[in-house]
C-alpha cells in the first residue's frame, strides 16, 4: 500500500496553535530526556497579541499531515531588528520537530525556504526564536542527557536529516556538567573579596523578591550590554522586558540572584540560577494546572540539582575578575540549599573566557547545540 502524502498546512487559528504546541508531547512521550515547556509559556510567545516582538517580526507557523496524523511541525520568523543590526537578510526557522522521515523534514523546511525567497531573502537559519531569550539550537551531541527549562532536546536523527538537505553549521554553542564542591573554594571567595574592595563594589543582599524587582530593568539593561556582540542576540524593547519580568521572575528565587552594584547603586553585573525544573516540567506535563504547580514548587525548594542560566557584566568591568565574584556567590548559595550538580547555560564554542571558569570544577562538556543555516540560490 504506497504512503499517504504529506500534506503541510498553515497553523492559523488558536485551534491549531495549541495542536503545534502539543505535537511535541507525543513524539517525545516516554522520551526520559526531553523536557517540556509550558504550553501557556508557548502560546503566549505565538500570538502576535501577546507577544512584543510581532512589533517587529513577522512569523508563520506549519503542520505537516499524512492523512489526519500530524508528523512534523516548524516556525518561521522575519525579524527586522536582527536584519538592520547584522546587515543580513535572514529569515530564521525554529520549533521544527518531525518523524523519523526524511521526507517529511523536507517538505517543513522547503515551505520555510519558499518563503524565503517570496521575502526576497538570502539565507535561513536557526533553530531561532524570537529573541535570544527563547530556545534556540539543535541537538547534535549530548541525546542522552537530561534537557533543562532553556533548551531544546531532539533525537540523533535531526542532524542527519538537515545535512541531507543542504544544511550546515553556521555555529556551535556547548554546555557543561559542572559538580559543586561542598563549600566554595577559600581561595576564590579571598580574590571575590579583594575584588569588591578594589573596584569599589557591593554584592547585593536581596531576600525579598518585590526589592530584586526594583533592580529588574537594569538588569535588562545590562543583558543588552553584555551580550550585544554574540551571535543573533537585537536589543529587547520595555514591552519585551516588561513582559520577561512578568513571565519569568514569579519563579526566580532572589537568594539565586545574585547582584554586585557600585558605589552609587548602579547595578554592574548579576547571575541568574535556579534549582533544576527538569523533572518538574516533565511531571506537569507542560501544565500548571491542576498538579503541575506543586511540581514545580517542590522543585524549587527540594533539589539536589540546578541550572545556571546566565551571568552578565558591563563591558566596561568585564575581564577584570567579576566573574570570579559571581561564581563565588552562586557556589555559595547552591551549598546553602544542597544542590550537588549543575547544567550550565549554552555558551559559543569559542567562548574560551567563560569556559575556562570551569577548570577549576570537576565538570564535563556533556552537549553540544549548532544553528545551521542554507544559503538560497
Amino acid at each position: 500500500m504506497p504512503e499517504r502524502e504529506i500534506i503541510i498546512k498553515e497553523a492559523c487559528s488558536i485551534r491549531d496553535l495549541k495542536r503545534f504546541i502539543d505535537f511535541p508531547f507525543s513524539l517525545y512521550k516516554n522520551n526520559p530526556y526531553w523536557v517540556p515547556t509550558l504550553r501557556m509559556d508557548d502560546l503566549n510567545t505565538f500570538r502576535s497579541d501577546r507577544n512584543p516582538a510581532f512589533e517587529f517580526c513577522r512569523a508563520r507557523y506549519w503542520l505537516a499531515y499524512r492523512g489526519r496524523e500530524i508528523v512534523g511541525r516548524v516556525a518561521a520568523i522575519i525579524n527586522q531588528r536582527y536584519m538592520e543590526k547584522w546587515s543580513q537578510r535572514f529569515l530564521r526557522f525554529g520549533w521544527i520537530d518531525f518523524v523519523e522521515d526524511l521526507e517529511i523534514a523536507r517538505a517543513l523546511l522547503e515551505t520555510v525556504e519558499k518563503w524565503a525567497r517570496e521575502e526576497g531573502l538570502e539565507a535561513v537559519h536557526g533553530p531561532l526564536g524570537f529573541t535570544d531569550l527563547d530556545r534556540e539550537g539543535m541537538l547534535v551531541e549530548g541525546f542522552n542527557e537530561l534537557g533543562t527549562l532553556a533548551t531544546f532536546y531532539n533525537y540523533p536523527y535531526y542532524p542527519e536529516f538537515m545535512k541531507k538537505l543542504g544544511y550546515s553549521k553556521d555555529v556551535d554553542w556547548v554546555e557543561f556538567n559542572v559538580k559543586i564542591p561542598e563549600k566554595p573554594d577559600e581561595r576564590v571567595t579571598r580574590l571575590a573579596e579583594t575584588l569588591l574592595r578594589r573596584y569599589g563594589l557591593r554584592l547585593l543582599e536581596v531576600k525579598k523578591k518585590k526589592d530584586l524587582l526594583r533592580y529588574a530593568p537594569d538588569l535588562f539593561d545590562v543583558l543588552d550590554e553584555a551580550y550585544s556582540h554574540l551571535y543573533g542576540t537585537t536589543p529587547l524593547t520595555k514591552k519585551q522586558v516588561d513582559l520577561y519580568i512578568k513571565q519569568y521572575f514569579g519563579f526566580v528565587s532572589p537568594d539565586f540572584v545574585p547582584v554586585v552594584v557600585d558605589a552609587e547603586g548602579n547595578l554592574i553585573a548579576f547571575g541568574i540560577a535556579m534549582p533544576s525544573l527538569s523533572y518538574a516540567l516533565q511531571r506537569s506535563k507542560g501544565r500548571l494546572f491542576p498538579f503541575g504547580f506543586f511540581h514545580l514548587l517542590w522543585a524549587l525548594k527540594k533539589n539536589d540539582m540546578g541550572d545556571l542560566y546566565l551571568i552578565g557584566i558591563r563591558k566596561e568591568y568585564q575581564g577584570r575578575g567579576v566573574y570570579a565574584i559571581m561564581i563565588q556567590s552562586i557556589v555559595r548559595v547552591f551549598n546553602e540549599f544542597g544542590i550537588r550538580s549543575v547544567e550550565t547555560a549554552a555558551n559559543l564554542e569559542d567562548n574560551l573566557r567563560v569556559q575556562a571558569i570551569w577548570k577549576n570544577f570537576e565538570h564535563r562538556q556533556h552537549k553540544r547545540r549548532r544553528i545551521y543555516i542554507k544559503h538560497l540560490s
